[in-house]
């Protein structure tokens, strides 16, 4: 197999065989680090009826894969909530803050309508409408079903999903079947209802509101019992989970446990937003969130039990875009209701396809370079960071990076654990030293960061923090990148000319590999 060294062109397979491996994968086919397809987790399309293959096989959310090249929005038509939650405040007209429960703007299901148009038509990768707030929307089921009913007439190619607290699920399971909405996502951060008095202040239901212990039990059997509606019709269904520490972290893998049972694809654990400022409960009273390296051992404690999605940016009730970027102002209001809008069904089949061809391009070069390492049997494993604009591309400079994606890399292959926010190093030209030590904060467990560009200054100081700057596979494919750099890595570590060097522990700096320039 041909390996390709760092710099060189890589092999491209020819656009016909692409085109046939499109076909014959339906659009997925991605191998993760086990060797079976990941979308969204470790289940691969052997692994799964065809009908749910084609479900997740462009959903930017369900699966981790997809994710780099489809784009989902959100449209905030459901502003009332029924239940309180200590870490949540509902937030309008807030174009700086990027948590769940944020919007600008609210919609009527019309102007939502208007405005998935526009966007479908302005981003053609656009395969996901999501309804998740500001509120709840099975709080405002009218305006839910409503805005999917317009949307299901005018753009039926649109994946409809909705996020909601569950409490009142089960009254609505039959209508959102009725809808085809194939994707419900149901916050569950608990199954002891001590545990959620401590979550919950109060949940109104059946014209009451119950606090406490009473009103968290009522919620916890109203999740558990609409999850198990849902799957029962064959609906996919993730579930998030809210790590709180020392409220609910340990008691997750409880949570993980009892929505694998209940017939959840997928389980997302998201780190606690907390901040004084965002006027949480949480945040005023100095609960602190996780850290990254907290976040990825709990993940990595339930990954045995179902699949975890590591890819979740915890996204705007307004978001728009790819994860990870968020396009709404271009959409607000008074410029959707401006627009002609040409909804052209053909021309996005035609543009998706495209984009199912550089995706199998990336998951051809991936599987070459997974060859590589065929018969190692080392049990080193390492992380590195990537400044991605997405794609699958290693293509942002370290300077403009607001977040690094991390991949764990062993004998087994690469494998996305997640991402890490981080504030722009570069303002206006100058590097902001006090930024670059936070970067270097977020990414120190990292043996490596991958980056289109660096500068001098900063890739010093990363060396110095044990940490390997790597610029030379710039506009290249992170997997296929990474497996080439873990590969040079473990020939350095059998030669003797390297000693590998945990970074778990993010005090130990000098034994870290410094790949040669």
């Amino acid at each position: 197999m041909h390996t390709v060294s760092p710099g060189q062109a890589k092999p491209m397979v020819q656009l016909e065989d692409l085109m046939q491996s499109v076909a014959e994968h339906k659009g997925c086919g991605t191998t993760g680090g086990s060797g079976k397809a990941s979308c969204g987790s470790s289940a691969g399309e052997g692994d799964m009826p065809p009908e749910i293959w084609e479900k997740v096989k462009n959903h930017p959310c369900y699966s981790e894969e997809a994710h780099h090249h489809y784009a989902r929005m959100h449209v905030a038509v459901a502003p009332a909530c029924n239940i309180q939650c200590n870490y949540c405040n509902r937030k309008y007209d807030c174009a700086n803050e990027s948590r769940p429960g944020v919007v600008s703007e609210k919609l009527t299901p019309e102007q939502a309508a208007k405005k998935v148009l526009a966007v479908a038509s302005t981003i053609p990768q656009m395969t996901v409408l999501g309804i998740a707030g500001p509120g709840d929307p099975l709080a405002n089921p009218e305006k839910t079903f409503k805005t999917f009913e317009l949307i299901s007439k005018t753009a039926p190619d649109i994946k409809l999903c909705l996020s909601t607290n569950g409490l009142t699920l089960p009254d609505h399971v039959d209508t959102i079947h009725k809808f085809n909405v194939d994707h419900v996502t149901i916050t569950i951060n608990m199954v002891d209802p001590e545990i959620g008095a401590q979550i919950y202040p109060w949940v109104f239901f059946n014209h009451k509101r119950y606090t406490g212990i009473e009103g968290a039990k009522i919620l916890t059997e109203r999740q558990l019992q609409g999850l198990e509606m849902l799957t029962e019709r064959g609906i996919l269904c993730k579930v998030n989970s809210v790590m709180i520490p020392g409220v609910n972290d340990k008691h997750l893998v409880e949570v993980n446990k009892a929505v694998k049972s209940r017939g959840a694809f997928l389980h997302n654990i998201m780190p606690l937003i907390s901040a004084p400022e965002h006027g949480t409960v949480f945040g005023l009273n100095g609960q602190r969130g996780p850290s990254a390296q907290e976040l990825k051992a709990l993940q990595d404690s339930c990954e045995g039990e179902m699949n975890m999605m590591r890819h979740c940016r915890q996204c705007r009730a307004d978001a728009v875009g790819l994860l990870g970027e968020d396009r709404s102002a271009e959409f607000t209001t008074d410029k959707i209701m401006a627009m002609d809008v040409n909804y052209d069904l053909s021309s996005r089949q035609a543009y998706q396809a495209k984009v199912e061809v550089e995706r199998q391009s990336k998951v051809a070069a991936k599987e070459a370079e997974l060859e590589t390492l065929a018969g190692e049997t080392s049990d080193i494993k390492i992380l590195v960071a990537v400044a991605t604009k997405g794609q699958g591309l290693i293509n942002e400079h370290f300077g403009h990076a607001k977040e690094f994606q991390v991949y764990e890399l062993s004998a087994q292959g690469s494998k996305f654990v997640g991402h890490r926010r981080v504030d722009l190093y570069c303002q206006g030209g100058y590097g902001e030293e006090e930024s670059l030590d936070e970067v270097i904060r977020a990414i120190n467990d990292c043996h490596a960061v991958f980056v289109a560009k660096i500068g001098g200054c900063p890739k010093d100081d990363l060396k110095k923090a044990g940490i390997d700057p790597v610029d030379q596979f710039a506009f290249e494919f992170i997997e296929q990148s990474a497996i080439a750099y873990f590969k040079a890595y473990l020939d350095k570590v059998k030669s003797g000319e390297i000693e590998h060097v945990s970074r778990g522990d993010a005090s130990i700096r000098q034994g870290a590999f410094i790949a040669a320039e």
